[in-house]
């Protein structure tokens, strides 16, 4: 009676909560659905287009039962992963989504194997249905990192990633795009980041479809594709074409920056940074991760063929740059010898070409010290003579110059002495930017090459100077030593020494101590024989103690006054101007012995051996090298040290150190300060009036409170009012003039009568 008020045959939702409770108990009326059920799915094998709630609720009804008989559903996962397989194209949408999320589940209760339903729901990427792709493209991410969350699971990632290098080579774009986008969310998630994984991708870089080979490309350049630009499930390349390219904050920014600065492009700027905010998706910040490109198998090989398709390639420009980017990267970290690569780039340089700041920061990339200076070199000369001449602007000038800056502390032997000097002599130029770029240049083969420059040019000699070695191609520098360790043996003999005068002064100590208890004793002797009284006694040991107290403070006191002004003496000049000059006790400072500033190249190298070969070094002694090796870079080589006065702060967290991409804000610097708009020119009017009595005409009565003149009423009147002398006012005829004459001297006639 219950069952028949409950209409458990209609109501599946209480049914599927009952047998969850009693499985037992509801196994007739499981089994009167499960009958249903194949009946459902004979009818809806002869027509699958057609939608059927019925099958799609029973289908759902038994995956949340399933594990509750599992003898009598031993069958069913592997009924619909042949339903999928056979009528996919087919089948409704409604029904083919309600069949993946039964399949999931049942994959979520471990009642089917892993691989087949991944690789199905590979396979069903290619349908035309973008919200069944977004389903199985999240459930298949989720799954393979749930799968590797406690320990990897090889055989899984062996088996999906051979499918997947399949996927990649399909005809389908869809299909190939979202398998590429799955391996590389998987890589960002940390749980596929094997070298497998990066060569599966790389393949993907020598895709024919467009958008299979920008994605792969950006994923080893480490840059992130826009949602709002592209959208990852589009269906066609027609698409892609047509759509309109919306703009992004910079791109609004930059375009307000030319033309007139009004209140009405002020307004639109802003609402459209509004409405980019507002649409704008959550993305994952930028992310680039150096052993994608290290884990190439074959870094070479895989440069020459992007190459010869870059040479090939009939893509926008767009593209080509990207590939130019990922070669350039390749060259410069794996040190690879491509020298094609240098003439290919060359035709690009010039001033007038699309993005050709970014093209100058590939070239600087792609140099390194193994790249033969012929090669190189005729890429430098391009570059000057298209970009550092006079017929050019100052800030094509001073992006030539810091391009060829950061080509040259790549590979320092790829420009002649002739081109040096000359590019040095900008060091005058009127321009800013082009004299600090020029500038920079100087200071970069002072410390790379300083036989290049003109004597002038060099400096004064510092330690480091003598220093450095000549420059051969293809000579590797490998020292034996430390430079900057002979600084450790000084301060271990300056201990020594401190250690043995300790040791002095406690032995003298400890023998004033002996004579002065034998001349207490003494005392105490004759104490019993004059003494007067107890009283007296008593009060001249008080008045004893106080003056010994006061002779102690005395001689701090002087002592203290005599130590500032030894230390004022030593910062004041001979002038008698004062210095701020900054003592060894300050922090990062470093005090040099004598014994070293006083050592040669030779003595400091046998030095740095044999703290290298004696001991080993912590980190506070890395951090003393370091200070040492900074402070050859400004210590005078010929006076021995520094001037006095001149202060050298190190910090000892800094590290010179070049990295491995070159970054395109090196190449951009500018000096110049740029042009402001029409909000920064009020602002700084409006700062400009602070503190500032109102500007106008100032008042001339003194009462405030006095009453106006006519003269000041008529200012305030309305303009109706005044109508009547404005008409008065207007440009009179000749014969009015003299008419206005002859009445003006009538009346004149008759006041004198």
């Amino acid at each position: 009676m219950i069952r028949n008020n409950n209409r458990l045959p209609d109501n599946l939702p209480q049914l599927q909560n009952l047998i969850k409770r009693d499985p037992e108990s509801y196994k007739d009326d499981f089994l009167q659905q499960y009958r249903q059920y194949q009946s459902n799915l004979k009818i809806f094998q002869l027509n699958p287009s057609e939608f059927s709630d019925s099958f799609g609720s029973l289908v759902m009804f038994l995956a949340q039962v399933s594990h509750c008989y599992t003898e009598e559903l031993k069958d069913f996962p592997q009924e619909l992963i042949n339903l999928l397989h056979s009528q996919r194209a087919n089948m409704n949408s409604l029904v083919r989504v309600t069949v993946c999320q039964a399949l999931m589940l049942l994959k979520n209760k471990n009642l089917i194997e892993a691989i087949p339903v991944l690789e199905l729901f590979f396979i069903l990427l290619k349908c035309q249905d973008k919200n069944l792709r977004k389903i199985l493209y999240n459930y298949i991410v989720q799954d393979v990192k749930n799968t590797n969350q406690k320990a990897k699971n090889q055989k899984l990632n062996t088996k999906l990633q051979n499918f997947m290098y399949s996927m990649l080579k399909d005809n389908n774009a869809t299909a190939a795009k979202l398998s590429l986008d799955v391996m590389v969310d998987l890589y960002r998630r940390n749980v596929w980041k094997d070298a497998k994984t990066v060569n599966v991708i790389s393949t993907a870089c020598f895709s024919k479809v467009t958008k299979v080979l920008v994605a792969a490309i950006k994923f080893f350049t480490g840059l992130n594709e826009d949602d709002e630009d592209k959208d990852k499930d589009s269906d066609s390349d027609d698409n892609d074409n047509e759509r309109v390219k919306k703009k992004s904050s910079t791109q609004v920014l930059l375009s307000h920056r030319v033309g007139k600065k009004t209140r009405k492009r002020q307004k639109k700027m802003e609402k459209a940074l509004s409405v980019i905010k507002k649409n704008k998706k959550k993305t994952k910040a930028d992310y680039f991760n150096f052993s994608a490109i290290h884990l190439l198998n074959d870094p070479q090989d895989f440069a020459e063929k992007l190459f010869k398709q870059l040479e090939n390639c009939t893509e926008r420009f767009e593209v080509k740059l990207m590939m130019i980017d990922l070669i350039s990267r390749l060259v410069g970290i794996h040190q690879l010898m491509l020298l094609n690569f240098y003439p290919y780039i060359q035709r690009y340089l010039q001033p007038h070409q699309r993005d050709v700041t970014n093209l100058l920061t590939y070239a600087a990339q792609s140099s390194h010290d193994l790249v033969p200076p012929d090669t190189i070199d005729p890429l430098i000369r391009t570059i000057a003579n298209n970009f550092i001449t006079e017929r050019n602007s100052g800030e094509a000038m001073a992006v030539g110059l810091n391009s060829v800056r950061e080509i040259c502390s790549r590979c320092p032997l790829a420009i002649s002495e002739d081109l040096v000097r000359d590019l040095v002599l900008y060091k005058k130029h009127k321009n800013k930017s082009v004299m600090m770029s020029a500038r920079s240049l100087i200071g970069l083969f002072r410390e790379k090459n300083p036989e290049l420059l003109h004597k002038r040019d060099r400096g004064r000699p510092t330690e480091a100077m003598q220093e450095i070695e000549k420059l051969e191609y293809g000579k590797s520098y490998a020292r034996d030593y430390i430079p900057g360790a002979e600084i450790l043996t000084a301060e271990e003999a300056a201990r020594k020494k401190k250690s043995k005068g300790k040791n002095k002064k406690k032995e003298q100590a400890e023998t004033n101590s002996d004579d002065s208890d034998n001349e207490d004793e003494s005392d105490q002797e004759e104490s019993w024989i004059i003494s007067d009284s107890e009283n007296e006694n008593d009060d001249d040991d008080n008045n004893t103690d106080n003056d010994s107290d006061d002779d102690k403070d005395e001689d701090l006191n002087e002592a203290s006054w005599e130590s500032c002004s030894e230390q004022d003496e030593s910062e004041e000049d001979s002038d008698g101007s004062w210095i701020n000059v900054h003592h060894s006790s300050d922090e990062g400072e470093l005090e040099i012995p004598d014994e070293v500033k006083n050592m040669d190249s030779k003595e400091k190298i046998e030095k740095a051996k044999e703290v290298f070969e004696s001991r080993i070094l912590s980190q506070e002694d890395f951090k003393k090298v370091k200070k040492r090796q900074i402070q050859k870079e400004t210590e005078n080589f010929k006076k021995g040290g520094r001037k006095r006065g001149q202060s050298v702060i190190i910090d000892s967290d800094e590290e010179k150190q070049d990295s491995e991409l070159v970054s395109h804000s090196k190449i951009v610097k500018l000096h110049k300060k740029m042009k402001s708009d029409k909000a920064d020119r009020l602002a700084s009017i409006m700062t400009g009036r602070e503190g500032r009595d109102k500007f106008g005409r100032r008042e001339k009565r003194q009462n405030p409170f006095a009453s106006t003149t006519n003269k000041e009423k008529k200012k305030k009147k309305n303009a109706i009012m005044l109508r009547q002398k404005f008409q008065r006012k207007k440009k009179r005829s000749f014969q009015e003039k003299q008419q206005a004459l002859k009445k003006s001297l009538l009346r004149k006639q008759k006041s004198k009568k």
